[in-house]
């Protein structure tokens, strides 16, 4: 856990406020309203087949613009969608201590999938968004294929100590080994009761579900991801669920050329 604990707020630090929050999202202010009238800011680029790209946690859809795998997704043609999940970017703030329950962030996907008029589409998930993404294949059969990104099997417990912890602490309950990572979101002026929110309400899927997934998954991680175990045990809860493994650690990986090859042949062939 510690390592765990480590890690994650290191990748707080690393973090600037604007990138949090929606960093250039100003530029193309595009949004629908969601089943809750929740605000959804999102971008589309390209006009091929749709693939959307789900980002983790503090982030928001415009990281995404600075990993290898967006310029090679519009590259070859693809119709590259990003969106920033409700409490991020650009997006609604919503303090709401039910506004993340019930598959709220899977919810707000489907509908921009409806909202844009899609009969099918492909999925990317990393970290965080790798957890929402497993929500989509349960819950969305116009999902062709998907990617889940630097996530291992832990997430599929509703009492995953690690997403409990990081809670309390944004809830304020004294946890000191976490101290340094809320004294740097309330330094840079991030949306505490957001992200703590975002924790409290984030869903897990079970073995059970996954086991009735039936489209090509892809589960690919970092040969130096030590916090999540993304070997090939969550993909062999699925049945066409493939696994792989590229250099890196859980930060670096998903900005990296090898990531972005690995997902855009998958893509390709799926």
């Amino acid at each position: 856990m510690k390592s765990c604990l480590t890690l994650l707020i290191w990748v707080l630090l690393q973090i600037p406020a604007a990138t949090v929050f929606g960093g250039n999202a100003n530029d193309s202010l595009t949004y629908y309203t969601s089943f809750d009238g929740t605000r959804i800011h999102y971008t589309v680029k390209g006009t091929g087949q749709p693939v959307l790209l789900v980002h983790g946690f503090i982030a928001d859809g415009e990281s995404w613009k600075k990993t290898a795998l967006y310029d090679s997704l519009v590259l070859h043609g693809f119709r590259v969608i990003t969106l920033d999940l409700r409490g991020n970017g650009a997006s609604d703030h919503l303090h709401d201590s039910t506004a993340y329950l019930q598959d709220a962030e899977a919810k707000d996907i489907m509908g921009l999938i409806t909202y844009l008029g899609l009969n099918s589409y492909q999925v990317v998930g990393y970290s965080r968004g790798a957890i929402i993404t497993a929500r989509l294949l349960v819950l969305d059969a116009r999902v062709r294929c998907a990617v889940i990104g630097g996530m291992g099997t832990a997430f599929t417990d509703p009492a995953w100590p690690r997403r409990q912890l990081f809670y309390e602490a944004l809830s304020g309950k004294d946890v000191p080994e976490l101290a340094a990572m809320v004294k740097n979101v309330q330094k840079a002026g991030l949306d505490q009761r957001a992200l703590a929110l975002m924790q409290f309400g984030q869903p897990a899927t079970s073995p059970q579900e996954l086991a009735r997934v039936q489209q090509p998954v892809l589960v690919i991680g970092g040969d130096k991801d030590g916090d999540n175990d993304t070997g090939g045990s969550l993909a062999a809860m699925m049945p066409a669920g493939m696994h792989g493994t590229v250099v890196g650690d859980h930060n670096t990986v998903v900005r990296t050329a090898p990531f972005a090859a690995w997902v855009l042949n998958f893509l390709q062939t799926h």
